[in-house]
């Protein structure tokens, strides 16, 4: 019936705004999709991890979120840096900033077995993707609750995010077709200046 036909439009509706990535693939049929919705992350600190993968292989990007959550390696923050301490680790980054966001680290390593899951069922070459997009958008703050001094209470907000990724194939370097070289026209003007140029020291004055 109306009702039914309501119900599954708006359904619809919601599952394309939900699904809708800030921008699309260069090669649709060569790339692969993962997004998280409303995880339970600090945003600050999965926009710097987001970051720090961006261009990676995931074979490499997995190895360092690794490296991450077992404090070898760090991830240097680079915007969101007040109140971050200093590490010797970020000096690999050329950076004195750096932290370990174990729980964003493992988030990303979720999305992107995730990723890779919708890889293999489009028959891609995992060996070959590359994170070529990662974007971290803040999400509706979770509101609770703190109790402060003389019966007043204070809000207790987290900061929860979103993050959406797309991982493609690299693609396969292709030599550039050779151009025939056009012989350079002159006006002549400019052969006769190329002229006084060429024979400008032959000619010296003196008797």
């Amino acid at each position: 019936d109306a009702s039914t036909r309501l119900g599954a439009t708006a359904a619809g509706l919601i599952l394309a705004t939900m699904v809708r990535f800030s921008r699309e693939a260069s090669n649709p049929t060569k790339s692969c999709k993962a997004m998280g919705a409303d995880l339970r992350v600090h945003y600050k600190n999965t926009y710097e991890t987001a970051r720090a993968i961006k261009g990676l292989s995931l074979a490499v990007a997995r190895k360092y979120l690794q490296d991450v959550c077992e404090k070898k390696r760090c991830i240097p923050f680079r915007k969101y840096v007040g109140t971050c301490g200093r590490t010797a680790q970020a000096k690999e980054f050329k950076l004195t900033q750096g932290r370990w966001p174990i729980k964003s680290a493992k988030v990303l390593l979720g999305l992107l077995k995730n990723a890779e899951s919708n890889a293999e069922f489009k028959n891609l070459d995992t060996e070959t993707l590359k994170i070529w997009h990662i974007a971290v958008h803040e999400a509706q703050q979770g509101r609770r609750r703190t109790y402060r001094a003389h019966g007043r209470i204070g809000p207790y907000c987290s900061c929860p995010c979103h993050v959406e990724m797309i991982l493609q194939e690299d693609a396969e370097p292709v030599e550039a077709a050779k151009e025939d070289v056009k012989p350079k026209r002159f006006t002549k003007k400019q052969l006769a200046m190329r002229r006084l140029k060429v024979g400008g020291d032959q000619c010296g004055g003196g008797v």
